[in-house]
């Protein structure tokens, strides 16, 4: 199976080391009516840089799983993996019901949400001719938030709006799963009783849970975990990560993926919490794995060949299984 990358398509074998979850650009849903000031030939130059310089690192593909209502802009990300040769996949998708999915996709039903997900997929989003190459979906999980003590309806009709997606093109599903109540084997159920295979399906954001059991039954079941917001230490900190990691590869447990959930370029003004999350996670950056997390996992023992699967090998499987 070819997958869809912003400038073509490529072979899974094509991947080489790639980052799983990362944003070239991204804002929250109404942002762009707060980026006046929003100067994108400046912005581009600084998201080519900090491309550039974890690609001279040895990663080769970056995949943005922006949802299509988060500021999703799959011209710019075509221009600078056209500039800097990182290749690049993007999604379809929304986000959740705490943070977004606009009101036209909720007076939708899941077959009609599913259509245009296939759509972007076959035939590309809106009329840049640029496929998605996966589909993103969301739940909350958030303390405070609709979705805080589980998966609300509306986080389901677009849960089986991507199961059927999925069902249909053959493409994998990422997922966005809260930290602090993560809701994994709950996403698991609703996407398998849509006939999703769990190979088909990362369950992301799962390196600051820090619970083995929850680990264990993601794993067992044959999903994915996204290691994948290494560097955020104002959510959990790197050393539980890590710690997570370790223990999961020492008993044989490696179908993990790894990336930051950085993003290299924001839309609109940063609200105070966000601000307070960049001051307080200073190694929130593309290079962080590269120059900081797998020293450490070297330091610890972990073996070339297991960094090779999580860098390589398993972003290879998760496309073409």
């Amino acid at each position: 199976m070819k997958i869809n990358t912003v400038l073509g398509s490529c072979d899974a074998a094509d991947l080489g080391p790639t980052l799983v979850h990362e944003h070239l650009l991204t804002g929250m849903p109404g942002a762009y009516l707060d980026a006046a000031d929003f100067n994108r030939k400046q912005e581009f130059a600084n998201v080519c840089g900090a491309v550039e310089k974890v690609k001279q690192c040895g990663i080769s593909t970056i995949i943005d799983p922006c949802p299509m209502e988060l500021g999703r802009d799959p011209e710019f990300a075509a221009a600078i993996s056209d500039r800097t040769g990182m290749r690049v996949i993007m999604s379809t998708g929304l986000y959740n019901d705490a943070m977004g999915i606009p009101t036209h996709f909720r007076m939708l039903d899941s077959d009609e949400i599913a259509e245009l997900y296939v759509r972007e997929i076959t035939d590309g989003i809106g009329s840049t001719g640029i496929k998605a190459g996966l589909i993103k979906a969301a739940n909350s999980g958030m303390p405070g938030f609709a979705g805080e003590k589980g998966i609300t309806k509306v986080e389901e009709k677009v849960f089986r709006a991507a199961g059927r997606a999925q069902k249909a093109t053959g493409v994998p599903i990422l997922v966005h799963n809260s930290e602090t109540a993560p809701f994994g084997r709950e996403v698991l159920d609703i996407l398998e009783s849509e006939g999703v295979e769990p190979k088909r399906v990362m369950i992301g954001h799962s390196c600051g849970v820090g619970d083995m059991r929850y680990y264990f039954d993601i794993l067992q079941r044959g999903a994915w975990l996204g290691f994948d917001r290494f560097g955020i230490e104002m959510v959990a900190p790197d050393k539980l990560r890590l710690a997570s990691l370790i223990g999961l590869l020492g008993v044989g447990h490696d179908r993990i993926m790894l990336a930051h959930d950085t993003v290299a370029c924001w839309l609109g003004r940063l609200g105070k919490g966000m601000r307070s999350m960049l001051k307080n996670s200073p190694n929130w950056k593309l290079t962080h794995i590269s120059e900081d997390i797998l020293p450490a996992l070297r330091k610890a023992g972990v073996t070339e060949d297991a960094i090779d699967t999580l860098l390589v090998k398993n972003p290879r499987d998760y496309f073409a299984a």
